[in-house]
């Protein structure tokens, strides 16, 4: 059971990239990097590209207390 001709080759190529250079592999690593966050980015811009924006909701601030809707209430009753 030896090497093949696919096995040796293999080994060739990452021996090449061990010792081809100084920082290849970094550098290698940094580009596999920055295309899976470009990636990542990609999808969350499709997602709120896909989510409608939600309703927007008017506040009326109340003017009467706790106390006094309790004793209106106490009144009709």
């Amino acid at each position: 059971m030896g090497l093949s001709g696919w096995h040796l080759l293999i080994l060739a190529l990452v021996a090449l990239l061990i010792f081809g250079g100084s920082g290849r592999i970094s550098s290698i690593m940094g580009d596999v990097a920055k295309g899976i966050k470009s990636f990542k980015k990609g999808l969350s811009e499709d997602e709120d590209a896909e989510r409608p924006e939600p309703p927007k909701v008017i506040d009326h601030p109340s003017t009467t207390t706790t106390a006094e809707r309790d004793r209106d209430r106490s009144k009709l009753s």
